[in-house]
């Protein structure tokens, strides 16, 4: 049959070791001596060892003492450990927060970490796809709190910041020349109406280059100069750059970020993530641009 060793007995066989005795050490633990005398007498009994070599003045360990040491301080500390994940730093309430993936960075990831620093144990689910899915869960109650990316503020929501929609395309690209223009966007991206809405208003021919889901899909056919993009001034990739048309193509609708869920609140800690993406986005300020010649 096994034979189990008990972490707490194990825990004042450490804590002579390390203090040199059984009254030290039973100070330490806040036990009795007599208490720690048995847990490891009933050690020493499961083993089968001597443990501790009482023949002198002081205790010390036997070889064998000094080869469970070792296991006994890995142990001790692995129940630590577990104790402490599930139980102490266990997470108190949970905020799942929605942002569409192209306004993340750069204020999303320090809101979270000035949130974790006031909230520890509050988890932050974050949540990114795009703005009509972002709406429909929210609409659902499956979200707390989401960004959207939008031409204007919206009943129940709250606008936040503004940026201004720009055309992209690959770096030095010709394919905004292209008649009909081809165009290369998600079948869900909300900018896919703003822009063709722009080309039809203004007069100018288009096609869609592609039907994909896939955002990196899009990414890779506008880098290749295969089609030309929209996205938000200062989200493009380090691949794309902003397209210098000239009036070429239509000047496209500044884009409202609105927060949803910031006024109706369950906790004081959703108010407060609330306030600090307010704080994040309104810190944000114009960087300098690359635009193609």
């Amino acid at each position: 049959m096994a034979r189990n060793l008990d972490v707490t007995t194990l825990r004042s066989f450490v804590a002579v070791a390390d203090h040199g005795g059984v009254t030290r050490a039973a100070g330490f633990l806040h036990l009795t001596q007599s208490a720690v005398s048995m847990q490891l007498k009933r050690l020493e009994e499961v083993l089968g060892l001597d443990l501790l070599d009482r023949s002198g003045r002081s205790i010390a360990l036997t070889a064998s003492g000094e080869q469970l040491l070792a296991y006994a301080r890995r142990m001790v500390a692995l129940n630590d450990e577990v104790i402490g994940r599930l139980t102490d730093q266990a997470f108190e309430g949970e905020v799942i927060l929605g942002v569409p993936h192209d306004i993340v960075y750069p204020a999303i990831p320090q809101v979270l970490k000035r949130f974790n620093a006031s909230f520890p144990r509050v988890n932050v689910n974050l949540v990114t796809s795009n703005t009509r899915e972002l709406k429909d869960g929210f609409s659902r109650g499956k979200l707390d709190l989401i960004l959207t990316t939008e031409t204007g503020e919206e009943p129940g929501s709250e606008t936040i910041h503004k940026m201004p929609l720009r055309w992209v395309g690959a770096v030095n690209g010709s394919a905004w020349r292209q008649q009909p223009l081809r165009l290369g966007f998600c079948r869900q991206c909300i900018f896919r109406g703003v822009a063709t809405a722009a080309l039809d208003a203004a007069g100018r021919d288009w096609e869609m280059a592609l039907d994909s889901e896939s955002d990196r899909t899009v990414e890779a056919t506008v880098s290749a100069d295969l089609a030309v993009g929209v996205l938000l001034e200062g989200t493009q990739p380090p691949h794309q750059e902003l397209i210098d048309h000239g009036g070429a193509l239509p000047e496209l609708p500044g884009q409202h970020i609105n927060l949803y869920g910031g006024d109706k609140v369950r906790a004081p800690y959703v108010e407060e993530l609330a306030g600090l993406i307010r704080q994040g986005f309104s810190n944000l300020r114009s960087v300098p641009l690359r635009v193609a010649s």
